[in-house]
């Protein structure tokens, strides 16, 4: 059984929701005596500062706060739980009117932990190394138009091989735990969270006899920027990065996971994932 020392509470510091929740879970571990610190998700700095000391860090928020937590323990061991308090919330186990008997099975030890494999993004200015930057990703990576309705065209590698050439609003490379996200939007397929493989969707391509395809986690799936009026580097929905014509994007699965905490009482994957579409608006 894993013993829990000392929450953290990452939160979303603009949603009133998300304040007053807050405000529950730290009266919730005063009385129980349950020592607790919290952050706004947004300050990686203040979060990793504490994240040595903790034994879970408890994101009070939606999709989007949880991303933004998730770039704290990129290189720590420090398992996550969602609290949901957006619209869907593909990524928290817990809904915000279930909150404190959690708290409770996980202060009592009452949980598994999940590991979730992430991305690793390399940008190469005009293909070469120099000037290159790397970027981390949970759920996706993607090359897309700017704001201009103007498509792009992309080259697309998977190690060795020629995908395909693109011409469309872009490409996304998704995690497991991404393919919920634009992937599936894009009409990419759902994968188990807890697999380890890459997911490459490009979005609205024309004229592609090639929706989606799920590669090894061996792989590097390279993609080049052909000619684009305007091209963007997308990382988890945020980060907006501009690239240039003959840059390169390579994304790899990286060997450290992210931990998720899975509460003893929270519902399996596939039945959340019912339940989060059957609240999607039709």
């Amino acid at each position: 059984m894993t013993t829990v020392r000392r929450l953290g509470f990452a939160f979303n510091p603009t949603s009133d929701a998300a304040v007053q929740l807050l405000q529950r879970a730290l009266g919730w571990c005063t009385t129980r005596e349950v020592d607790a610190w919290s952050e706004p998700a947004s300050d990686v700095e203040a979060l990793r500062r504490e994240l040595s000391k903790t034994s879970a860090l408890v994101v009070l928020g939606g999709d989007g706060t949880f991303l933004r937590a998730a770039r704290a323990v990129a290189e720590v061991d420090v398992p996550l739980l969602g609290v949901n308090l957006g619209k869907v919330g593909f990524l928290s186990k817990v809904e915000a009117d279930g909150f404190e008997p959690v708290l409770e099975e996980i202060v009592a030890g009452a949980f598994s932990v999940d590991e979730r494999m992430t991305l690793r993004g390399l940008i190469l200015p005009a293909g070469g190394t120099k000037g290159s930057r790397e970027v981390f990703a949970l759920n996706d990576i993607v090359v897309a138009r700017g704001a201009l309705a103007r498509v792009v065209r992309l080259d697309v590698a998977i190690g060795p091989s020629h995908l395909a050439t693109f011409i469309a609003d872009g490409l996304i490379v998704a995690s497991p735990t991404g393919s919920t996200g634009y992937s599936f939007s894009a009409g990419g397929p759902i994968l188990d969270p807890v697999s380890r493989n890459l997911v490459v969707t490009p979005i609205a391509g024309y004229l592609s006899a090639i929706r989606s395809v799920v590669v090894s986690p061996l792989q590097t799936v390279r993609t080049r920027v052909v000619d684009a009026n305007e091209a963007l580097l997308s990382v988890d929905g945020y980060d907006d990065i501009p690239l240039n014509v003959g840059d390169v994007v390579e994304v790899t699965a990286r060997d450290r996971p992210i931990r998720f905490v899975e509460p003893k009482s929270a519902l399996p994957f596939w039945d959340l994932l019912r339940h989060k579409v059957e609240l999607l608006p039709s």
